[in-house]
């Protein structure tokens, strides 16, 4: 686990297979108000990155799975966190992670 600063905000990261993983929980702690990962990702916006992400650098990407969520996404009804995206379409973009450095982090292309 490394870090770097961002305006005086520490932002952790690790390396899995040579590419950066970057913590989104520290990113949105430097940010004021009220910012979650779950509301980004009810974004329909969001969904479709991650999805062109996917579909570009995991083969084992679950596009049944993501053409259920992508339908719903955007919905004021509809949210997803980011445990249930990554069990859902296999994704290996966005990772939640538990224990002492836990969060949300991402592919360095996505955060």
């Amino acid at each position: 686990m490394r870090d770097f600063k961002v305006l005086d905000t520490k932002i952790t990261y690790f390396n899995i297979n040579n590419e950066d993983y970057i913590s989104l929980t520290d990113m949105l702690k430097s940010k004021d108000g009220d910012f979650f990962i779950s509301d980004w990702l009810r974004n329909r916006n969001t969904i479709e990155f991650l999805g062109i992400w996917e579909e570009l650098h995991n083969p084992t990407f679950n596009y049944g799975e993501f053409a259920i969520i992508k339908s719903q996404a955007g919905l004021n009804s509809y949210k997803i966190s980011v445990k249930e995206w990554v069990s859902k379409t296999n994704s290996i973009g966005i990772i939640a992670k538990t224990g002492r450095y836990g969060g949300t982090y991402a592919h360095k292309d996505i955060a």
